[in-house]
């Protein structure tokens, strides 16, 4: 039996985290792809000579060219610009375009069956950019971005009450950036919904720090953008995808229609499996919330329409 096969394109932090993240939960041999000679080879042998500790044995090698790509299951697109200080997500639109039109049709070039995840920003336009360049259908073509903003709402959550971040659950829809919307009343401790532990204001300062943690990370760093979580979330997605575990998650996903938005990604929950996004839940939002998305979807479509695409 052929073992799953996952390339990630990008040597960079978030790349090489992601790589490190699947060879010690062992999901597949991992084709670590990067421009810049010696870098994908010298991490993916660091890796190697982890996998005696670890307790894997997974094959992972380092490449520059997309051959060693070829009949991937799934495809991690880490490639493009970080952002830096002072720097929005969509400040990085037009290089990081031109690098994800290149990678797209190299990889499906190689991999015509491969799932494609997204991870590059301005997430929700790099899809849009890679599904053009690539031609796969929106099943098999989602960007990583709710998973993570969820995550971090979970663990300002978990903070704030003093518990176990494996006892919140939240979900964050919408664009990867300062207009995603958080989903409070779908926000839960234990069981019981957060607006019942935590006042209105300090939820509120919650939410607010959610919608800018990648920035504060930034802020930081001063010199780099997150890694670690961005890189966890994405492998999240890779597992349910190889391990077919119908996991509800929030994907930037192309919409015909649903939530009233069409012909763009925007991220809603989604049943994801071995077939990639095998269906978009539709659920039930406040008023207040679906104003939120629609004004998300429409920041999308302003910044795509930049592209001219």
């Amino acid at each position: 039996m052929r073992q799953a096969k996952i390339t990630i394109v990008g040597a960079g932090n978030v790349g090489a985290s992601a790589a490190n993240i699947a060879a010690t939960r062992d999901l597949g041999d991992i084709v670590l792809v990067d421009v810049v000679e010696g870098v994908p080879q010298g991490k993916a042998l660091d890796m190697m000579a982890m996998r005696p500790i670890a307790g894997v044995s997974r094959d992972i090698r380092g490449t520059n060219s997309y051959d060693e790509t070829a009949e991937s299951d799934v495809v991690v697109m880490t490639a493009g610009l970080a952002r830096q200080p002072g720097m929005s997500r969509d400040d990085l639109l037009a290089k990081n375009a031109e690098i994800v039109k290149s990678v797209s049709m190299e990889i499906v070039k190689r991999s015509p069956a491969a799932v494609l995840i997204m991870v590059t920003n301005p997430l929700d336009v790099m899809c849009y950019v890679a599904m053009k360049a690539s031609g796969l259908p929106r099943e098999r073509l989602f960007g990583q971005a709710g998973v993570l903003d969820s995550a971090r709402m979970r663990c300002f959550i978990a903070m704030e009450l003093g518990v176990s971040v494996e006892d919140v659950s939240a979900c964050v829809l919408g664009g990867h950036g300062d207009s995603m919307v958080p989903l409070i009343h779908y926000t839960y401790a234990g069981g019981i919904p957060v607006e019942k532990l935590i006042p209105a204001d300090r939820l509120h300062a919650i939410v607010a720090r959610t919608r800018n943690a990648g920035g504060e990370i930034v802020s930081l760093l001063k010199t780099g953008s997150a890694y670690y979580s961005p890189a966890a979330a994405a492998i999240a997605m890779v597992e349910a995808v190889l391990r077919d575990k119908k996991r509800i998650l929030p994907c930037a996903t192309y919409l015909d229609g649903e939530y009233g938005i069409r012909g763009l990604f925007v991220g809603v929950p989604v049943i994801l499996g071995a077939s990639g996004v095998e269906r978009i839940l539709d659920v039930d939002l406040t008023g207040e919330e679906k104003s939120a998305l629609q004004a998300s979807a429409d920041h999308v479509r302003q910044v795509m329409s930049r592209l001219k695409l």
